[in-house]
């Protein structure tokens, strides 16, 4: 099972099999949503849902959202290609609840998952949980805690702060503390070294946030309050690019099968070879690589774009659009001649 189809098929099969609505990927621009340029999590196709204004005909769904984040308060673009794990477009494999489940059901399956189906090395991955925020009235999350203690060693149970751990998709709308799964990639040798809790939520290229579990308890208003939503949801998103990356036992996102294909392709059109790795290379090399990576996924982005009926133009989600379309064009010139 390391195939791209298989992996995201077995996320949606699993949660399917306990109780979920598989459900179709919304638009890459969100319909009827003025506060949203583009759809930049899972949730978003269930914000109402999450509100209380709308209701569907389940309680738990599962998704693979297209996403773009390239403007507003999710921004990746000037990562795009520098890293190994940001994108403009990027697929978000998620699970939802909408007044059903909450922590303990949500924890319970994600660590099953993890280790018992995808089979990852416990002895690789770190949690973590809210530390609280006493300005706002919230506290530690102690049942977030409590439940993760059953399955994982709590010296692997790490405290988060409002940054990482308490997730709001906007300046307005539903938000709440999250747990995020990590996953320590790098060599036996390294982890010898230095344990990777002091490197979790560090920007380490090899020990990376794979899956945020958010647990929606609140409603931001455009006065900045938080008001208590009337039922608690769950809303959790894994990046499906670095999930594919650990399961196929790579060191970047564009070394996997997912973006491997568009590499080669670029490859043959320039005429110039692409390394997995950027240490130890002559600049000028560092330079094709990074041009790759971001033509490879800048593409992606511009192509499901106008797939889900965002053409390129001169205004809002157009422009980005064309933004994006134009800085790959500048790549090809710049670093592949």
């Amino acid at each position: 099972m390391s195939g791209v189809n298989d992996i995201r098929s077995t996320f949606l099969n699993y949660f399917k099999a306990n109780g979920h609505e598989v459900v179709a990927s919304s638009p890459l621009v969100p319909r009827n949503d003025p506060t949203l340029m583009f759809t930049n999590a899972g949730m978003v196709q269930f914000k109402n849902v999450f509100t209380g204004v709308e209701t569907r005909p389940y309680v738990r769904a599962a998704t693979s959202q297209k996403c773009v984040r390239a403007g507003g308060k999710h921004n990746d673009l000037e990562q795009v290609g520098r890293t190994a794990r940001h994108h403009t477009f990027f697929e978000m494999l998620g699970n939802f609840s909408f007044g059903d489940y909450f922590k303990k059901d949500a924890i319970a399956w994600a660590w099953e998952l993890m280790t018992e189906v995808y089979g990852l090395p416990k002895d690789q991955l770190y949690v973590t949980v809210f530390e609280g925020d006493p300005s706002a009235n919230i506290s530690f999350d102690q049942e977030a805690y409590d439940r993760w203690a059953q399955f994982i060693d709590p010296k692997r149970i790490l405290k988060g702060n409002k940054k990482d751990n308490f997730w709001e998709m906007g300046d307005t709308g539903p938000c709440g503390p999250c747990s995020e799964i990590h996953v320590d990639c790098r060599s036996d040798e390294e982890r010898a070294k230095l344990p990777g809790h002091l490197l979790v939520n560090k920007d380490h290229p090899q020990v990376i946030e794979i899956w945020n579990n958010v647990f929606m308890e609140y409603e931001r208003k455009a006065s900045g309050e938080l008001v208590a939503l009337p039922k608690k949801h769950v809303d959790t998103g894994m990046g499906f690019e670095r999930l594919v990356r650990v399961l196929q036992g790579k060191t970047s996102n564009y070394d996997t099968d997912v973006f491997q294909p568009l590499i080669q392709k670029i490859e043959e059109l320039s005429g110039l070879r692409y390394s997995a790795t950027d240490e130890h290379l002559h600049k000028s090399k560092q330079v094709i690589n990074i041009g790759m990576r971001v033509i490879a996924d800048h593409i992606r982005t511009i192509a499901f774009s106008i797939a889900d009926g965002q053409l390129p133009g001169n205004t809002g989600a157009g422009y980005v659009i064309r933004r994006i379309l134009r800085r790959a064009v500048r790549y090809g010139y710049q670093s592949l001649n």
